[in-house]
């Protein structure tokens, strides 16, 4: 059931950013679109809040349980990050915006790149990590939310490599090959 919730939650985040996008650029309703915004938020709240229920009504949790948080701490994370990479797609595509510049690709700026993907990804996983502690102590069950403990090693591979790969920007620049 928790792996469909956050599924269901994933698709729901597209859906509403969807929405938002059509109609802020193409039905040029700019009040609904902050409102639909602002309602993505909700779905990572909803869907903790229902895990947690979940887990405070007895049941012993899965690693899906902590797929929920995961999901929620990178949402957090890299929800505005997504929301302005779509919004400059959608408005230079239907509403006449300049095309976006995307990541940089060499040298110090793409560097910073990395380093800022890298804090990204320390507080997604930090979130996580948080939540799955919060899900432990509000159940009150640690025997029956064991599980959860196995999100904490992969949390810290994720944060590993992205240091590797903002590290490796850093000591070995890609260089341009136009010279710019």
């Amino acid at each position: 059931m928790i792996v469909t919730l956050v599924l269901a939650g994933e698709i729901g985040f597209w859906v509403v950013l969807v929405l938002a996008l059509t109609a802020r650029y193409l039905l040029r309703w700019r009040a609904v679109s902050s409102v639909l915004l602002l309602g993505l938020p909700l779905i990572d709240l909803a869907i903790l809040v229902l895990t947690v229920l979940d887990l405070r009504r007895g049941t012993v949790a899965t690693l899906a349980h902590g797929l929920a948080a995961a999901y929620v701490g990178f949402s957090v994370a890299y929800g505005h990050y997504l929301v302005g990479w779509a919004d400059g797609h959608v408005r230079h595509r239907f509403a006449g915006g300049p095309k976006p510049a995307g990541a940089p690709r060499y040298g110090a700026a793409r560097a910073r790149h990395e380093w800022l993907m890298f804090a990204r990804t320390t507080l997604a996983a930090g979130l996580t990590v948080a939540l799955i502690a919060a899900m432990t102590w509000l159940t009150d069950a640690p025997d029956r939310t064991a599980a959860l403990g196995g999100w904490y090693g992969p949390m810290g591979w994720v944060l590993a490599i992205s240091l590797v790969i903002a590290g490796s920007y850093t000591l070995f620049p890609k260089k341009d090959p136009a010279g710019r």
